[in-house]
C-alpha cells in the first residue's frame, strides 16, 4: 500500500511539474524526489502509457493536443488560423511548386495563397475543393485511400504520387513541435507519408498555434535541424521561438 501511494504521489508530482514548466528532465526529478533515475524513467514510462505524457530523450514533454477530426477542427480558432495563413504566404512566390499537407491551418494557408502561377500539390480533398476554382493554379491530387480523421490520402498510393515531386515548399501539418522532439503526428501512416514528402522538399514551413508547442505526439515526423521555416502565432511563447530561432529555423509571427 505504502509503496502504491508513493508511485501516485510521485507522478502526481511529476505531472504537475510538467504542466508548470512544459517539460521535464529524469536527471533533475530523480534528485528532487530523491530515488533513482530508473525509477522516473518507469514513472515516465507508465504515464505515457496512460497518455499523460510523451515519453522524449532524458525526460518527458505534455501530449500535444488532439484535436479530433479535421471537419471539428477546422471550425476552431478560424480567426487564428487565419492570421497564420496570411504570415505563411508570405513564403510564396510565383512559379513555385506547393505541396499543401491536410489540416485546418493548412487549409486556411491554401484558401490565402495569393493570386500567382503556382503548382499545388495536395493529398487533402479538403484542400483540393478550396483550390478548384484558381485557374491560375495547376492542381495535383495524391490519391488512394482517404483517412477521414485526419482528412488526407494516405497509404502506397498517396506515397508512390509524392515520391516523384520534388516541391519548392512544403507546408507540413503538425500535431506537435518542439525543439528537441521536432515535428511529431498522432498517426502512423500519417507520419510516414509527412516524413516522405518533407524529405523530398526544398523547404519545409510548419505552421503551429500556440497548444501545439512545446508538446509532443507518439511518431516522429522531421527533426528541428531539418525545418526551415516556422510560422508562429503573435504572442506565441518567446522562449520556444528564441529556441527554434538558435537552431537555425526561420521564424515567422502572425500579426495580431
Amino acid at each position: 500500500m505504502t509503496s502504491t501511494l508513493l508511485l501516485k504521489q510521485r507522478q502526481t508530482l511529476i505531472q504537475q511539474q510538467l504542466l508548470a514548466d512544459g517539460r521535464v528532465l529524469a536527471l533533475d526529478l530523480a534528485r528532487q524526489l530523491d530515488v533513482s533515475e530508473d525509477t522516473i524513467r518507469r514513472d515516465l514510462r507508465e504515464m505515457a502509457a496512460a497518455g499523460l505524457c510523451q515519453r522524449v530523450y532524458g525526460g518527458a514533454l505534455p501530449l500535444s493536443p488532439d484535436g479530433g477530426t479535421l471537419s471539428q477542427r477546422k471550425h476552431e480558432a478560424p480567426e487564428r488560423k487565419a492570421s497564420l495563413a496570411q504570415a505563411a504566404v508570405t513564403l510564396v512566390r510565383a512559379g513555385q511548386v506547393l505541396f499543401i499537407d491536410a489540416g485546418s491551418t493548412n487549409l486556411a494557408i491554401a484558401s490565402a495563397l495569393p493570386k500567382l502561377a503556382l503548382t499545388v500539390i495536395t493529398n487533402a480533398p479538403s484542400i483540393a475543393m478550396a483550390l478548384m476554382e484558381r485557374n491560375e493554379i495547376e492542381l495535383i491530387i495524391a490519391g488512394g485511400r482517404v483517412d477521414r480523421r485526419a482528412g488526407a490520402s494516405l497509404g502506397p498510393q498517396a506515397l508512390r504520387t509524392v515520391e516523384r515531386m520534388r516541391p519548392d515548399l512544403c507546408f507540413l501539418g503538425a500535431c506537435g513541435a518542439d525543439v528537441d522532439a521536432g515535428v511529431t503526428a498522432f498517426n502512423y501512416d500519417e507520419a510516414e507519408f509527412k516524413r516522405s514528402i518533407a524529405g523530398a522538399s526544398k523547404a519545409v514551413v510548419v505552421a503551429a498555434t500556440s497548444d501545439k508547442l512545446g508538446t509532443a505526439a507518439p511518431f516522429g515526423v522531421l527533426a528541428t535541424g531539418l525545418l526551415q521555416h516556422l510560422v508562429l502565432e503573435a504572442d506565441a511563447d518567446a522562449v520556444h521561438a528564441d529556441a527554434f530561432e538558435r537552431l537555425g529555423v526561420h521564424v515567422l509571427r502572425a500579426r495580431k
